[in-house]
């Protein structure tokens, strides 16, 4: 039950008998629980760093359980101050990111120079892709934000992935939740995941990458502009950001297999949540659906059913009431 919270099953275990019986040594509760000494030390260690053990005042080299509703509440405040970190380094790598492919924006079209090329045109980004593709010799990082992925653009990168995995190159992908709902991209996605690639979701994505063997990486040039092509580079400064931003991406992204739509605690979705501080940090239903990846009508629509289930007459009430749950 506490797996969420990083507990492991001996952890949780000896936690809940210390709360239930607190009376007794290692080995009273090694007997009680059916496990070895070293496992129940192991756990009382691990159980005394995330703080749900502390010292007994009754005993001297005692301990004794911190109550659930403080400790537990402990490493939720905890992992929300991880999570906080997690969102700092990601916006300062969006930064770094956009500040590096920003150097590289004047580069005349599909000329090299100083480890990077600009691509124009869809033939050009495509002749570039196979080269990299072909040479792949251990994994390809790639981002794929917009939800729903063209039919085209589906049908080119299949023979080039089939061809990779075939070799045994490890792919990772992370796709917008929104593409969960449109049937040739989730196919496409499931596809991959049957020859064993690795794939995920979430509701908010960065401009779309690729990173071929940690080495060479593919990105737009202007997100918002796609006529303006993209940048291949292989400098090592602007990889290994790429590299660290989608790694930290794929830590928060949830797994394909995997119900997204199933609630926390909180009683809302990931997808909720965003779409609120979307709204919340100004941006237009427009603004916010082409950041989530699906249309004004679905912002709208949702919109209306958070509005329901927050009994507000107002996105303005809604706002409150939301950040009053805890929700923003």
């Amino acid at each position: 039950m506490l797996e969420v919270l990083g507990l492991a099953a001996d952890e949780e275990s000896v936690y809940r008998e210390m709360l239930a019986a607190p009376a007794g040594g290692v080995e009273a509760l090694a007997a009680r629980l059916g496990m070895t000494e070293t496992r129940v030390r192991e756990a009382l260690d691990r159980l005394v760093d995330l703080d749900l053990l502390t010292p007994s005042r009754d005993s001297t080299g005692g301990l004794r359980a911190v109550s659930p509703d403080v400790g537990l509440d402990t490493m939720i405040r905890r992992q929300e101050a991880e999570l906080a970190r997690r969102q700092a380094e990601l916006a300062s790598s969006k930064a770094a990111v956009a500040r590096a492919v920003a150097e590289y924006a004047h580069l005349r079209p599909n000329t090299e120079t100083e480890q990077a090329e600009r691509l124009v045109g869809l033939d050009a980004i495509q002749d570039r892709l196979e080269i990299l593709t072909r040479g792949l010799t251990e994994e390809c990082l790639s981002i794929i934000p917009g939800g729903a992925q063209s039919q085209r653009s589906l049908d080119a990168s299949r023979p080039l992935d089939e061809e990779a995995m075939a070799r045994g190159v490890h792919l990772r992908a992370v796709y917008q939740d929104s593409a969960r709902n449109d049937g040739p991209t989730l196919a496409y996605a499931q596809w991959t995941t049957d020859r064993g690639g690795l794939v995920r979701t979430s509701p908010v994505l960065p401009p779309r990458m690729l990173i071929f063997d940690r080495r060479t990486a593919l990105v737009p040039i202007d997100p918002e502009n796609s006529r303006l092509g993209a940048l291949c580079t292989s400098s090592p400064g602007i990889v290994a950001s790429l590299v660290s931003l989608f790694e930290q991406t794929w830590e928060t992204a949830v797994p394909l297999g995997a119900d997204h739509r199933l609630r926390p605690d909180d009683g809302i979705t990931a997808g909720d949540r965003e779409l609120l501080r979307l709204l919340a940090s100004g941006l237009t239903d427009e603004g916010a659906g082409k950041r989530l990846g699906v249309s004004v009508r679905t912002v709208r629509r949702q919109m209306a059913a958070l509005m329901e289930r927050l009994n507000a007459s107002s996105r303005f009430e809604a706002g409150l009431k939301a950040a009053q749950r805890g929700w923003l």
